[in-house]
């Protein structure tokens, strides 16, 4: 992969350990050219930083030319790659976060940086309707937009697998590329590199550190047109994505749970505050103009209709219930329950429990 010298002198300073992000952008603002890092790095680092001419900067021009080439031939054995600041494909809209990252460091499919973005984030714990629901929501999208989202359980797990068959799906990581958190999440990063793509602001060999969930979050908001949020405790930090995503001026849509459900107090205060109220992908293309293809509707007998009905009616019930209000043996229900589960109408809770979708 060919990179321009403003690129290499880019991705060489941050490539140095012991020199911070306000300091790079620093040094970058003085050097005008980021080829001048290479260049004159001596004079323009004793103009920026304190003591610079007593540390460690006084390496040659060619010695600072095989550094960056080492940090570019080892991104290249790892199958990654780089696109920074200067780069042409470097995504407009993160010019415009707080601390747009120099460089994001990347492996899979590069093409995705230029298509239009929807971030989907929920909690961890997440309710199994709501999991089911937005990974039916994330394949929708991709009708128009590849999917955002982080690598966690949960809310990022149930986007991630409803995308990826698409091949329209960017996961952003808190570490850098050579590692996966969790390791439970070992196949889905193999299967994303090689339809998707991954990327991270963290130079390889870089572990989590919890700070990263953070500054992660302001990535996934600033990648995207808009965010939806699946569920979200009172402190949930996928709260600071939405958070992110309204300073950034994106939209910002949520699904609505059940009073007092404390997975959804998260997503509930964010629809009072303004968020669209989300119960499906049209909701999200009707927001954007965007025409989706129609669904086929499923056929159901009329077992399996009364059941629904049911369900719909009352919300998640065990299936002892549905049997005796849709009038029917409990053995007759749970077949209709688990047809409906099936055609992704109805998703079992726990204990017997189902709830509509």
């Amino acid at each position: 992969m060919a990179y321009t010298r403003a690129e290499k002198a880019i991705i060489w300073l941050c490539s140095l350990p012991d020199i911070d992000e306000r300091t790079r952008a620093a040094l970058l603002r003085a050097a005008g050219d980021p080829a001048r890092l290479i260049d004159d790095f001596e004079k323009i680092s004793a103009a920026v930083i304190q003591g610079a001419q007593k540390r460690v900067y006084k390496d040659d021009r060619l010695s600072r030319e095989r550094a960056a080439e080492e940090a570019l031939a080892a991104l290249t054995r790892a199958g990654c790659f780089a696109v920074t600041a200067v780069s042409e494909d470097y995504p407009e809209a993160l010019r415009h976060v707080y601390r747009p990252p120099l460089v994001l460091y990347g492996t899979g499919d590069r093409s995705l940086l230029k298509t239009r973005k929807f971030c989907i984030v929920g909690a961890r714990a997440l309710p199994a309707w709501a999991e089911k629901k937005g990974k039916e929501i994330a394949e929708e999208l991709t009708q128009a937009f590849t999917i955002v989202t982080g690598f966690a359980e949960g809310g990022d797990r149930a986007a991630a697998l409803g995308a990826l068959p698409s091949g329209k799906l960017i996961c952003v990581l808190p570490n850098g590329l050579d590692g996966c958190y969790p390791a439970s999440h070992a196949q889905l990063k193999r299967e994303v590199c090689k339809k998707g793509l991954l990327l991270s602001e963290y130079l390889l060999g870089t572990g989590v550190q919890k700070y990263a969930f953070h500054a992660r979050n302001r990535l996934l908001a600033g990648l995207s047109e808009g965010v939806l949020v699946l569920a979200a405790g009172q402190k949930s930090g996928t709260l600071i994505t939405a958070d992110c995503a309204l300073e950034y001026g994106r939209e910002v849509f949520a699904f609505p749970h059940n009073v007092g459900a404390a997975q959804g107090e998260g997503c509930n205060e964010l629809i009072k505050k303004g968020a669209f109220v989300c119960t499906g992908a049209e909701d999200i293309f009707a927001a954007f103009g965007i025409e989706a293809a129609k669904k086929q509707k499923t056929q159901l007998s009329a077992g399996e209709q009364s059941v629904l009905a049911v369900l719909r009616q009352a919300g998640e019930l065990h299936a002892a219930v549905v049997a005796e209000r849709a009038g029917m043996p409990v053995y007759e229900a749970q077949a209709h329950l688990s047809s409906l589960e099936l055609k992704g109408l109805a998703v079992k809770a726990g204990g017997n429990r189902y709830a509509p979708l």
